[in-house]
């Protein structure tokens, strides 16, 4: 899978996800922001730190940070995913 699949994935599960009930597609500045963070950090619990800030930061209201980290949890094996490919 290469890179472009990879962030399609990501954000097919972003989109999808809609914390705030905005509806999906509403949030394109802050799922760009998500995607970058799960390519520069590798460890799910900074993945779910920065998303929780990301989104906090757009919106002003805070997501419990278990909710980040089962969503970091997805996107990383999405990662994963790329990674393993021959």
């Amino acid at each position: 899978m290469d890179i472009q699949e990879i962030n399609i994935k990501m954000v097919r599960i972003l989109d999808k996800w809609d914390p705030f009930d905005f509806g999906e597609g509403n949030y394109a500045p802050e799922v760009a922001d998500v995607i970058q963070a799960v390519h520069d950090l590798d460890d799910t619990g900074q993945i779910a730190v920065r998303i929780q800030a990301i989104y906090e930061f757009s919106f002003e209201k805070t997501i419990a940070l278990k909710e980040c980290l089962e969503i970091a949890m997805q996107l990383a094996a999405v990662k994963d995913q790329g990674a393993c490919s021959i």
